[in-house]
């Protein structure tokens, strides 16, 4: 009758739970209860997902592929300058998809200036037109809207445009775009909503400043720009900004890339600096004018602002269902599960108290969750070493902890610091940027030299952290990463190759020798014939 072959056999009121596994799930989230006091009303969906960005998305596919009838609710709210976008959440339509897409047009502006030197020949002057790189990068990102769209209707998800907010623990209320207003019950709840930029609360900040939300569909060149802020956003978009030639200022009020490794933020701050963005450090504005001419010393063409990103909770009716919230950040505290404190309500992506905004983490963690709540899996998403990359100019990879905060948990005399300095091959046929790429790793001398935190600092950052993110996932120490042979000649060879030496070539014919340990840099140099 069930399909199952094991005892006991649960069934309260005539609906089967399960055998003994079920039952405790069941009590883990809350069914039992309701259906011990007799309130196993009919829901009509199984899940209801509110927010369709990547997690969401993830988590829905995954749950109707299980078997179960789930609904997705997306809205876009406008910006006030009107911008908005398609099915995909931030990452697709206004932020890590159009994002490394603008920073490669940026590396092929620096490309075209090495190539001359690697033979290219070419008289005409280069410029680039953002008109058309704009134009390609929303029609693959349309693209990918319309995929996803595909991708839900092949899964039977039912994918709703319209704004919801619970009006009961169980009941959501669903407002599309006219107005019109459906109601939607459901035995369980994802939260998925995430972030939208942060403005200033300044006056004239909303009416004549952009966010990242507007920049990458912006219809003009935006011209000389003062980024306000030091986040990752402001530096990845003051990075590509200025390379596609244009004039920018970044205004930070602290310090750079807050959470980062200090060290490696500084050495990316600098390096952006000596390739042509201004910084104006320590200052905040205090008010955003129109101005009815150009002033070429004192005013910018565009404000965009970069301060931080608010969850997206105070206006889906989270008190009405009883979901407790953070009220200084809106985020939402959950367990090792995702759980909230309503035991059918979870949540998963940036909105979560105290975990990585990353889109990867986010569709791990919704998949994941998806598998526990309908497939009897037990994996949860691990937020440990995970790795990321900052797309400044000079990519930043880093892996678990910083400098700063091992030092923390461990105390200075209980972790080792190998730093190394580097040259790429790429770099020295055009003799450019000697000695700017920089890696560090950071062991815990406590547990037999066992690699605590990965940074890089180089050219195709993603790509090497990648595989370091992995060897640290499985633990790998120091004397590991010395017996591992590296792949000749790439950057990502330099943790392998240089952890206590680095070749750097200072002149056509001769070679320095760098030795390093911690902070104490021991110079060595050797001159000799490079044939």
């Amino acid at each position: 009758m069930t399909g199952q072959k094991t005892v006991p056999q649960v069934f309260i009121n005539k609906t089967h739970v399960g055998g003994c596994d079920k039952t405790l799930q069941a009590h883990k989230d809350g069914s039992l209860q309701s259906l011990l006091k007799g309130e196993n009303e009919a829901f009509e969906y199984d899940l209801i997902v509110i927010g369709g960005g990547s997690g969401g998305l993830s988590c829905s596919k995954e749950a109707a592929s299980l078997g179960k009838k789930v609904m997705v609710l997306d809205y876009v709210v406008p910006t006030p300058k009107g911008t908005t976008w398609g099915l995909g959440g931030t990452c697709v339509n206004v932020g890590c998809i159009p994002k490394k897409l603008m920073h490669q047009a940026a590396l092929l502006g620096s490309a075209m200036e090495d190539a001359r030197k690697f033979g290219w020949e070419f008289d005409e002057s280069v410029k680039h037109n953002w008109e058309t790189m704009k134009t390609a990068v929303n029609n693959y990102i349309g693209s990918l809207n319309w995929g996803y769209r595909v991708s839900l209707r092949d899964k039977n998800v039912n994918y709703v445009n319209a704004y919801a907010e619970f009006v009961e623990p169980h009941k959501i209320k669903a407002t599309n775009k006219r107005g019109k207003e459906t109601f939607h019950t459901a035995a369980r709840f994802v939260l998925a909503t995430g972030e939208r930029p942060r403005y200033l609360g300044v006056p004239g900040d909303q009416e004549y400043c952009i966010t990242s939300d507007d920049l990458f569909s912006l219809p003009y060149c935006p011209g000389k720009t003062l980024i306000v802020g030091a986040s990752y956003v402001a530096l990845e978009c003051g990075g590509f900004l200025a390379g596609l030639g244009l004039d920018v200022t970044i205004m930070v009020r602290s310090i750079l890339l807050r959470g980062f490794d200090q060290d490696m933020a500084n050495r990316a701050g600098e390096y952006m600096e000596e390739h042509g963005v201004k910084f104006i450090r320590k200052h905040v504005p205090i008010k955003v004018s129109l101005l009815p001419h150009f002033c070429a010393f004192i005013c910018f063409v565009q404000v965009l602002i970069a301060v931080g990103r608010n969850a997206c909770t105070d206006k889906i009716g989270l008190d009405k269902a009883g979901v407790k919230v953070n009220p200084k950040n809106g985020k939402i505290p959950v367990n090792d599960e995702e759980q909230t404190n309503v035991p059918h309500i979870y949540a998963i992506g940036d909105i979560l108290e105290g975990k990585w905004e990353l889109t990867p983490v986010a569709i791990q963690a919704g998949k994941l969750l998806a598998r526990r709540l309908y497939a009897g899996a037990a994996v949860k998403c691990d937020y440990i070493n995970v790795p990321t990359t900052v797309f400044t100019p000079m990519e930043y990879g880093a892996c678990g902890l910083s400098e700063e905060k091992a030092t923390e948990f461990y105390g200075q005399d209980n972790i080792e610091v190998y730093h190394s300095l580097f040259w790429p091959l790429e770099f020295t046929v055009p003799g450019r940027d000697n000695n700017k790429c920089y890696s560090k790793i950071i062991c815990n001398k406590l547990d037999n030299d066992r690699v605590i935190g990965f940074h890089y600092l180089g050219p195709n950052a993603g790509e090497v952290t990648q595989g370091f993110g992995a060897a640290m996932k499985c633990g790998v120490t120091k004397e590991q990463l010395d017996g591992t042979i590296g792949i000749h000649p790439t950057c990502a060879e330099v943790r392998k190759t240089v952890l206590n030496l680095v070749l750097v070539v200072s002149s056509a014919h001769s070679v320095s020798i760098v030795v390093f340990r911690k902070r104490d840099f021991c110079w060595r140099r050797v001159t000799y014939d490079p044939f």
